[in-house]
């Protein structure tokens, strides 16, 4: 597979019980994206559907910075990029 013009590498990392639900328990990927809309697309790839539960029940850390919603969030080369279950309150 070649990477898309300007993407680096990136890991991926999902919390146990999201990686349980969603990708049967692998819970690190290493992607290529320029990114986070391409970390989402690769993830989509990867499992079919995914994409739409990351950006519908997911928060995502960057280097340990939180983002809600920021699709055009540049990845930088060895980033680790955590997707995080949203927490629902009553």
């Amino acid at each position: 597979m070649s990477a898309a013009a300007g993407a680096v590498a990136a890991r991926v990392r999902f919390t146990a019980g999201f990686s349980r639900r969603y990708t049967g328990g692998a819970r690190e990927f290493a992607v290529q994206a320029k990114n986070l809309r391409g970390v989402i697309k690769e993830m989509d790839r990867l499992y079919p559907g995914l994409g739409e539960h990351l950006e519908e029940e997911t928060t995502v850390a960057i280097d340990g910075v939180l983002y809600e919603v920021d699709y055009l969030q540049p990845i930088a080369e060895g980033s680790e990029v955590f997707f995080i279950p949203k927490l629902e309150g009553g």
